[in-house]
């Protein structure tokens, strides 16, 4: 699909890691309890850095993380997490990992009272994916009212590094927000996938 001759968002460019992630799963819309809750994980461990170095590190997220697992990450012991920490494939930084264990755990207690993750998510767009129609990649807003709410519905429930920058970065990710420019060949076909 990496076809050079389409038109396409900007920031991807110079890197076929970017492009694939770009051109095949940045803004398709995601249901999935398990896989929202891991890309929020994956938001969160991204705090501070560029999307590529989580990106390319996502394999490693994968293993180290037990494939993502919340009842197990929920249940990581301190040695656990001191193991995380000399695991060079993922970012080493205690808070973050310390938070995806905490995530785990406001993630069941969430899915116990709710009954579903992904309902609770899409609830911040109303159940629809927001299309915007930004000519530039430097027009698009860093957070929202939307995912300034969703990062206070999140903290008060425990979880940890979801602000409303991240909540937002989370939201383009996982297709709740169409924020493909205009002119990218994927605005139209994602815009399609609105159901």
């Amino acid at each position: 699909m990496l076809n050079s001759s389409e038109n396409r968002c900007s920031w991807p460019l110079g890197d076929d890691v970017y492009l694939k992630y770009h051109d095949e799963e940045w803004g398709v819309p995601v249901y999935d309890d398990l896989e929202l809750f891991e890309k929020l994980i994956l938001d969160g461990s991204q705090a501070g850095l560029s999307w590529i170095t989580i990106l390319k590190r996502q394999a490693n997220y994968k293993k180290a993380y037990d494939q993502f697992d919340p009842y197990k990450i929920a249940n990581w012991t301190d040695m656990k997490i001191e193991t995380l920490l000399k695991d060079s494939g993922i970012i080493r930084n205690r808070l973050k990992i310390l938070a995806a264990r905490q995530n785990a755990k406001s993630y069941l207690e969430l899915i116990e009272k709710k009954g579903n993750f992904s309902d609770f998510l899409w609830s911040f767009v109303n159940h629809k994916q927001i299309t915007n129609y930004w000519k530039s990649w430097d027009k698009t807003p860093a957070k929202t009212k939307e995912s300034e709410k969703m990062s206070r519905e999140l903290k008060a429930r425990g979880f940890q590094f979801v602000g409303p920058t991240i909540c937002y970065a989370f939201m383009q990710a996982v297709g709740m927000v169409n924020d493909h420019i205009t002119s990218c060949f994927r605005h139209e076909e994602i815009r399609g996938m609105n159901g």
